[in-house]
């Protein structure tokens, strides 16, 4: 290589600018994988938790005087226990996709002999017709899991209370549409309970309930060796940049020495 074609050497103040930039993006880097798998001990732990939750033996629902301190940390999934009876009339139809089709969540609320009343999931029906004709039973004794609200709506859909048209669980929402007081601020979806034999081609008796979906995705583990494998890039650059900085400066002490 000649002088004319060989590469000069940076100034010091160019390698402090790249020496920092490759510093801060391997620390950068390095975080972001340790917070996932911070992230992926926390989801773990979740996950224990819940699944202790839900294979539990029902305990009893939160009351009013609990309502405020009513969490996800703490309580969803909780498997609970209500004793009352169904308000009929008051059911509230929500849309939704299920293992078993498209259909509806019947919502009903359910008055309890403690006072308060809880909206209870009783579960999933393919339409109206199959939603009237369960309005009849009124189970009173439900266990199910503690759920909380879902305000607003679904992806791209608000609920619209005046047409009655309902896409999530909005328990408040629900609440004051149908008139209903001392409501408690979660709903409870039903637990499954054994069916008698039907017939081969029968159609279940509806609403099937325990449809829970209880599914927490935890690729944090991915995400970590991401992060951790794009910090060994940066390295891997500054190491080749330092070996050719180093190449570079002996090219041009050589020059130096010719002169």
């Amino acid at each position: 290589m000649t002088a004319n074609t060989a590469k000069r050497p940076r100034s010091r103040f160019a390698l402090a600018v790249l020496s920092s930039v490759f510093l801060a993006a391997f620390l950068g880097l390095i975080a972001l994988g340790g917070w996932q798998v911070q992230r992926r001990a926390w989801k773990l732990d979740l996950i224990e938790r819940v699944e202790t939750r839900v294979h539990a033996p029902p305990g009893a629902a939160p009351g009013p005087a609990d309502w405020p301190q009513v969490c996800a940390a703490r309580d969803e999934y909780r498997h609970v226990q209500l004793e009352g009876r169904y308000l009929g009339g008051k059911d509230s139809l929500v849309q939704a996709v299920t293992a078993i089709g498209p259909g509806f969540w019947l919502m009903t609320p359910f008055q309890t002999d403690a006072g308060p009343i809880v909206l209870v999931n009783r579960g999933f029906v393919p339409g109206k017709r199959e939603a009237a004709a369960a309005a009849a039973s009124a189970d009173t004794r439900v266990t199910g899991l503690l759920r909380l609200s879902e305000p607003g709506g679904g992806f791209l859909r608000k609920n619209a209370p005046q047409q009655d048209r309902w896409y999530s669980r909005d328990v408040a929402a629900i609440a004051a549409a149908r008139g209903l007081q001392r409501v408690a601020p979660y709903f409870v979806d039903a637990d499954r309970h054994d069916e008698p034999p039907v017939a081969a081609n029968a159609e279940p008796a509806w609403p099937v309930g325990g449809l829970t979906v209880i599914k927490f995705p935890n690729n944090h583990l991915v995400y970590a060796l991401t992060w951790f494998g794009l910090a060994l890039m940066v390295a891997a650059a500054a190491w080749r940049v330092a070996l050719e900085e180093r190449r570079r400066r002996r090219a041009a002490a050589s020059l130096d020495d010719i002169r």
